[in-house]
């Protein structure tokens, strides 16, 4: 390596000829287009060829591409004279008509940049973009004058397209001409609007020469194209200028019309629309309402669908297959780019793949796969796209901040600028580029990371299934779930019976294809997805599932005491409404760390301790009861001590792990190996004040994180600081400094590197770092000694829920806690001790005897433990997944168990071993009441497990499952516990 202190992250591992062919190969789009002429000079040149050729048409009026310039030219001459400039943001708030399509040529023959509002938006979004963009002049009609409202408009110069008389009557209607003018393709052609991240839309300014470059690298056919889309969604002036820069007629449709896809449909076939537009979710409509109606559409040739990550559903096969001289031509884009991609499907559907490509570059175009280090990812690998050349945005209007986030210079061309998409791709083997949705649509479920859209692609080749779509929805109790929402084939019959056998028949689909992880909880079926008014999924209408998007068999309901007790115990913990006797806790979205919940709840509700083996035996309500009620009448209710809040005018003690992890920071003073580390990225303004508060109150509330642990004559105690204390934050604004990056680094090491005091504390400590005016990182940090993993997940949601409430001048929305962890450490000492301590002895003869692992490294075993590591991923594909599930069924173990099996066979041929100790953790959560605690409860299991006699795989996954179940019966003491109080252990034993 020539730079041994570079991140590992960092390090270059293209080849040359790969990095080549990803840089520059993939990317030789130079061709000629005219550079130096505007976007209405498109329109200007065809007025030249065809002056007496029909432009436009509404309803039963047309004009001419003379009589459309003529009038557009007179407009702008007003408009020159009323100051407009180039740059200079020009509002146009119509109703579709011709009125509209004049307005918007005018601007930009003045020179003016169109700022398009529209008329259907609330009149505070309306509101909040004038304020922004400030234009000084308003192109508008009785519709957009109301949406606006006069406040509005007050100090704003407005035009009234809809005059009887306009005053500009009689203005030339020569074109303006763009030297005299001052205007150049470098100049705006418009500003539009898009939704931000933080809740406040940005102005994205787009270059006359960016969109010229886009038009020329699509569309060369003369057609008559439906203007379907509203001008505040940038591919409206991709049907205007695509039709128009070849000569074709643009047909305005009303907006009644447009809303509603029946008539729609009579509406294509009754003016021969030849070229359409559509978004995936509104082309799948479209295609779904036309397989009701049956209209032929003869004339159609092009249709355009992006937007959103196309699928081929059996839908749109069938409309393609009834209409074999049409083209579907998927592209890629947004509006900071307009098109950069597109790909013409094959002319046959049965051809075409379930999620086609989005093509390769069009011309003067430049696109890259990065990874979170602006490195290129391999070929084939998934990668953020990337975008430049040409067609690329200049940012966003009075957003310099995020202007330089999102549009960066290009380290591999000089004088290019690249537009970070925040999409994610990939190379296919052929070159083409393949879409897989939004970087920020992945979701973190239970630990694990998941692309919705891999679910999404299994769940259409479903029989049943015409389109999906699967988000991750909270529950009241606070924990997400993947939630999937089917539009449903005839085939799939009706649910209304709520049995959920389309739930049912679903997540037997996708558990033979997927990990359980990436299975949804809930199945819910629509009529069809909803769609915003510009054609795109509208997320925020998808519903809450009910009882029968779950896998709910037919129901009966509840029988007797333990069963009632036992159902209502699952819909509290499964977020289902109305559970019966015949469901499955594992079907309707039940995993281990629900089981062990449950298992919790069990025994406080009707005095049971189940084991974990007689739910995974026996996972069906009625029969998981049975089991229950048989113990019951062998030993009756068992009193379990209950956790109840002690004395704090006593010395407090430690939990047995907080005693371990104290003994073994005074072996190694300084030590930062138990740090836990959190990183946010906070996007949008953020209320420092309310910030603050959140994170005092949540260190008032939990007292895990005020503890200190201080000793007298070697013997450690817990105090805990004052409520009031506070969080500690140092803060650091990194805006103003040129080596930012550096300085932020520098700064992550640093506290990474910051040792605690365990007997001054407090353990956790923060870092408010802003990178810009609306971005900041936090680092929080904390001490594995009042914290664990679980509890990160109790610290984020309690502190996501503060800080709304405290922004929004709201008080303290979470209800006290009943007790806290100094309690349970208590408890737990108490409840270790008689009949508890059998589980201590199962340890000690578990664990008796085992022997060091002993692997043949190319290195030797350091004297001292260095805690240095790497995670090495692994992907198990779809087949061996299901065929693994298919396996741990016959021989009634889990998918954990026979994973573990198997390791335990790869660990035992590369060492030779047949004895092996392998370290899985718990939770270590059983207690309902210490679920909402922040504290270190987390539990190692060391499970061994015995490879001697070389059994077959049966045999040995017979072993493993009974190794897994008695090490959870005895999950509560642990194995540590068991050594650290075994009175026959010698030192270093």
């Amino acid at each position: 390596m020539a730079d041994a202190g570079q991140p590992v992250g960092r390090i270059d591992i293209l080849a040359a000829d790969e990095r080549t062919y990803l840089l520059e190969d993939l990317n030789r789009t130079a061709a000629p287009y005219p550079f130096e002429l505007c976007i209405h000079e498109l329109f200007e040149a065809q007025v030249q060829k065809a002056p007496e050729a029909v432009a436009v048409v509404y309803e039963k009026e047309r004009l001419s591409y003379g009589e459309l310039n003529a009038r557009a030219n007179r407009l702008a001459h007003h408009l020159i004279e009323l100051g407009v400039k180039p740059d200079q943001p020009v509002a146009i708030c119509l109703e579709r008509s011709l009125a509209m399509v004049v307005g918007l040529l005018a601007i930009l023959k003045a020179g003016g940049a169109y700022l398009p509002l529209d008329p259907a938006y609330p009149s505070a979004r309306l509101r909040q973009i004038v304020g922004d963009a400030e234009p000084k002049l308003l192109l508008c009609d009785v519709a957009g004058r109301t949406a606006l409202g006069a406040e509005a408009v007050a100090d704003v110069t407005v035009v009234d397209l809809e005059t009887a008389t306009p005053t500009w009557g009689e203005r030339p209607p020569s074109n303006p001409d763009p030297g005299a003018l001052g205007l150049s393709s470098r100049h705006l052609a418009y500003v539009i609007y898009t939704s931000g991240s933080t809740g406040i839309p940005k102005g994205v300014e787009m270059s006359h020469g960016a969109l010229v470059n886009s038009l020329a690298g699509i569309g060369t056919s003369k057609l008559r194209t439906l203007q379907f889309a509203t001008l505040n969604f940038d591919v409206s002036c991709q049907e205007l200028f695509i039709c128009w820069k070849d000569g074709g007629v643009l047909v305005l449709v009303r907006e009644e019309t447009r809303r509603h896809f029946s008539d729609l449909l009579e509406f294509i076939e009754r003016e021969a629309i030849e070229r359409l537009f559509l978004p995936f979710v509104a082309l799948n409509h479209f295609a779904e309402v036309w397989s009701a109606q049956r209209v032929q559409l003869p004339s159609l040739r092009e249709l355009y669908t992006a937007g959103e990550r196309l699928q081929a559903t059996p839908l749109l096969r069938t409309f393609f297959e009834a209409h074999p001289n049409a083209r579907l031509i998927n592209q890629y884009g947004s509006t900071e780019i307009s098109v950069i991609s597109e790909h013409h499907l094959a002319a046959d559907p049965s051809c075409w793949p379930q999620m086609p490509h989005v093509g390769r570059p069009i011309v003067n175009t430049r696109v890259y796969l990065l990874d979170g280090h602006g490195a290129p990812v391999p070929f084939g690998a998934v990668g953020e796209l990337y975008i430049g050349g040409a067609a690329v945005a200049r940012g966003y209007l009075n957003r310099p901040e995020l202007t330089a986030e999102r549009f960066i210079a290009s380290p591999f061309v000089e004088g290019d600028r690249l537009y970070r998409t925040g999409d994610l791709a990939r190379y296919l083997p052929d070159g083409n580029l393949e879409f897989l949705g939004r970087n920020d649509d992945q979701v973190k479920i239970r630990g694990y990371r998941i692309e919705p859209g891999e679910i999404v692609a299994r769940l259409c080749e479903h029989a049943w299934v015409r389109e999906a779509v699967v988000l991750a929805r909270e529950n009241d109790a606070g924990d997400k779930h993947l939630i999937a929402y089917v539009v449903c084939a005839p085939e799939a019959g009706s649910d209304e019976g709520g049995g959920g056998g389309l739930a049912g028949a679903l997540r037997a689909h996708l558990s033979a294809r997927l990990p359980d992880y990436m299975v949804p909880s809930a199945f819910v079926r629509l009529a069809a997805l909803p769609l915003t008014v510009n054609g795109k999924l509208d997320r925020n209408a998808l519903p809450a599932p009910a009882d029968q998007a779950y896998a709910l068999a037919a129901y009966q309901s509840p029988q007797g005491a333990v069963e009632t007790a036992l159902a209502q115990i699952w819909a509290e913990l499964l977020g289902v409404e109305r559970i019966g006797r015949n469901d499955h806790f594992f079907e309707l979205g039940g995993h281990s760390l629900l089981a062990v919940q449950m298992s919790s709840r069990l025994s406080q509700a009707v005095g049971v301790e189940l084991p974990l083996s007689t739910l995974f035996a026996r996972p069906v309500l009625s029969d998981l009861a049975a089991s229950i009620v048989e113990l019951l009448s062998c030993s009756g209710p068992q009193e379990l001590p209950s956790i109840a809040a002690v004395s704090r005018h006593e010395p407090l003690v430690l939990s047995f792990a907080q005693q371990r992890l104290w003994f073994l920071a005074q072996l190694n003073e300084g030590s930062t190996n138990y740090h836990i580390p959190l990183a946010l990225r906070l996007r949008g303004m953020l209320d420092r004040s309310a910030w603050q508060r959140s994170l005092n109150r949540l260190f008032a509330r939990h007292e895990a994180l005020r503890s200190v642990f201080v000793a007298t004559q070697g013997k450690p105690r817990v105090e805990v600081l004052p409520p009031d204390a506070g969080l500690p934050i140092v803060e650091h604004d990194l805006r103003e400094r040129s080596d930012a990056e550096a300085a932020f680094l520098d700064l992550c090491h640093e506290e990474g590197r910051t040792p605690f005091d365990l007997a001054r504390g407090p353990l956790i400590r923060g870092r408010l770092i802003r990178t810009a005016d609306e971005e900041h990182v936090f680092l929080l940090t904390q001490h594995h000694i009042v914290s664990d993993g679980w509890s990160m997940g109790v610290l984020l949601r309690e502190l996501s829920q503060l800080y709304r409430a405290f922004q929004a001048g709201q008080d303290d929305p979470l209800p006290p806690l009943a007790i806290q962890y100094p309690d349970y450490a208590a408890w737990q000492r108490q409840w270790l001790s008689g009949e508890r301590l059998q589980q201590a002895q199962y340890w000690r003869s578990a664990l008796a005897g085992t022997a060091r692992l002993v692997l043949p490294t190319d290195h030797a075993r350091p004297a001292q433990q260095s805690f240095a590591a790497a995670a090495v991923p692994i992907t198990v594909d779809a087949d061996l997944t299901r065929e693994l599930k298919r396996l741990s069924l016959q021989h009634g173990s889990t998918l954990f168990m026979t994973v573990l099996a198997a390791w335990a066979a790869v660990l035992s041929r590369l060492s030779g071993q047949d004895d092996l100790v392998i370290g899985v953790p718990s939770a270590n959560r059983g207690r309902r009441e210490i679920e909402e605690l922040i504290g270190f409860f987390v539990n190692t299991l060391a499970l061994r497990l015995d490879l001697s006699g070389k059994p077959r795989v049966s045999e040995l996954l017979e072993r493993t499952r009974r190794t897994v179940l008695a090490a959870h019966a005895a999950r509560r003491t642990g194995w540590k516990w068991s050594v650290d109080h075994d009175e026959r252990a010698t030192p270093g034993s």
